[in-house]
């Protein structure tokens, strides 16, 4: 099996979580193992050789590639969560989502001036999310910002929406 080859096993959900939208569900790739080796293998050689000291995974899927690539590396987690979910003192940003608002927090103490950091999260869309995120892991001063996913759906054009400063990497593009 290669990178390509896990197009294949990603699902597509019509009409989730609203009426239009085209859902690539990564659920059915992660439960295949082979897959999800081939995954944590692409990521960890992207990232490697970069000093990466943290990896940011945005809630829910963002977790799953990120533990894996802070793992592989040798880098440690943090998570950016959705409003409440974090028990200490929080940072947060809101956000327009291609079908709503959010908003996302991150811990105040997670990251610092000495961290080259990694945000991932398992997919583009409109970069809303990211954008978001970035802004908040910036106004943390680390040393560098990377940002990663695994699929990117580039009709929706949500690289245009991220920081021209920051090298964005995806393994698959839609």
């Amino acid at each position: 099996m290669e990178l390509e080859d896990l197009r294949n096993l990603i699902r597509d959900v019509y009409d989730f979580p609203t009426k239009g939208i085209i859902f690539r569900d990564l659920t059915t790739m992660l439960k295949n193992s082979e897959a999800l080796q081939i995954m944590s293998k692409e990521l960890k050689e992207l990232y490697k050789d970069k000093g990466i000291t943290k990896v940011v995974g945005i809630e829910s899927r963002g977790f799953i590639g990120g533990s894996i690539l802070a793992y592989e590396i040798g880098a440690g987690f943090v998570p950016a969560r959705k409003p409440g979910k974090l028990p200490a003192v929080t940072i947060k940003k809101a956000f327009a989502k291609e079908y709503g608002v959010d908003t996302i927090e991150l811990h105040s103490d997670a990251i610092d001036s000495n961290d080259i950091v990694v945000i991932h999260d398992d997919l583009l869309a409109t970069g809303g999310t990211m954008f978001a995120c970035y802004e908040l892991v910036k106004s943390m001063n680390p040393k560098k910002i990377y940002i990663n996913f695994i699929v990117e759906l580039t009709d929706l054009q949500g690289r245009d929406n991220l920081p021209k400063d920051c090298e964005v990497t995806s393994l698959l593009k839609y």
